[in-house]
């Protein structure tokens, strides 16, 4: 028995307005799993924390309980090949490098899914922060730089956060933004803090010299210490998702990257439930990048929806769930085999599904 769960965000575009992205972009295998499927909707506008996007779900699906934030980083930390700092109850947060920039009466925020960093570069900065707190007498404070892209920072006396997820503020304006909470005033002052420090640093001189963003501050996000259970409903992750696959991790099960398409899991010997993350339609939908979005929406139904669809024909696949996460809402498409052979359920543009 194979089950698959697709987590897709940004599936349909954001601007449900704008049905015209849609012309010429033939998605027939698409269109056929999402009418030939029973339809569940969850308006996460109601809870009480507003839209949180797939960091909230993935740790929800694996039974993590929310801290002062989802404790995205610690659980990360220890699957970037960190594991002994995430023993005990110490407290670690995301410091990942970003560029702030501003437009109109607005401070935007810019990650480095849209900028490169390298190694040499985050060592560097990360060097540079260190220093400055430690002669500020807050050696505590260490930052931590696994990967280019992602930065920790260990507070062992630094009260805890609350902060909204770096996935939620990309190419938003940051003043409603910020920590906020019991301790929002420290946390907003490290925030200011590290934007001085990291300001006039030479090293962003010589990236603006050569047209790329400078590394202005850091977005503290993520912050915790490690669960003391994850608990997997999956047999099985494929992703690319570094929490995704973290997951996976902690919970002790296997996971893989993608495959190139739907037929590589097909092909596998894994059985059960296995969940599939499929996000790369999310970072073109954050930064309007509406020529990305219709080639990666393409590419998805050429090599995942078109395979899975005929797979699910074929009885290969017992089950076929389809997650959707937008701003305002989280739709489940669910598909088992019997379900194609509804002609009654009628397929329609994907376009019409767009009311997120």
């Amino acid at each position: 028995m194979m089950n698959l769960h697709l987590l897709v965000p940004s599936l349909f575009w954001p601007d449900a307005t704008l049905t015209g992205i849609y012309r010429d972009l033939p998605l027939p295998a698409l269109e056929s799993l999402l009418a030939k499927s029973a339809r569940t909707d969850v308006d996460i506008r109601q809870g009480s924390e507003g839209f949180e996007g797939i960091d909230a779900w993935l740790c929800r699906a694996f039974n993590v309980v929310k801290q002062q934030d989802w404790p995205v980083a610690p659980i990360t930390l220890a699957a970037d090949g960190a594991e002994e700092l995430t023993a005990g109850d110490e407290y670690w947060i995301r410091a990942d490098p970003v560029h702030l920039h501003i437009e109109r009466d607005k401070i935007l925020l810019a990650d480095s899914r849209v900028f490169p960093v390298s190694a040499q570069e985050a060592d560097q900065l990360t060097e540079l922060l260190n220093r400055h707190f430690a002669a500020s007498g807050q050696q505590e404070m260490i930052f931590l730089p696994l990967r280019p892209d992602r930065w920790y920072m260990r507070g062992m006396k630094t009260l805890p956060a609350k902060t909204h997820l770096l996935g939620e503020v990309a190419n938003k304006g940051i003043n409603e933004l910020l920590p906020f909470g019991e301790n929002s005033g420290l946390w907003r002052g490290l925030f200011n803090e590290t934007q001085m420090v990291l300001h006039e640093h030479p090293l962003n001189q010589l990236r603006e010299a050569r047209g790329e963003p400078a590394i202005n501050s850091v977005w503290f996000w993520g912050g915790g210490s490690m669960p003391r259970s994850v608990a997997a409903p999956y047999t099985y992750v494929w992703s690319n998702n570094i929490l995704a696959n973290a997951l996976a991790l902690a919970a002790g099960i296997d996971h893989a990257q993608l495959p190139p398409g739907g037929q590589g899991c097909g092909r596998s010997a894994v059985s059960g439930d296995q969940l599939v993350v499929l996000d790369a339609l999310q970072g073109k939908a954050r930064y309007a990048d509406a020529y990305g979005w219709r080639e990666s929406l393409r590419n998805l139904e050429q090599n995942w929806f078109e395979p899975l669809l005929e797979m699910l024909k074929q009885g290969r696949i017992d089950q076929l769930v389809l997650t959707v996460i937008s701003e305002t809402k989280t739709k489940n498409f669910t598909a088992r085999s019997g379900d194609l052979r509804k002609f009654w359920r009628k397929t329609r543009p994907v376009s019409t599904y767009n009311d997120l």
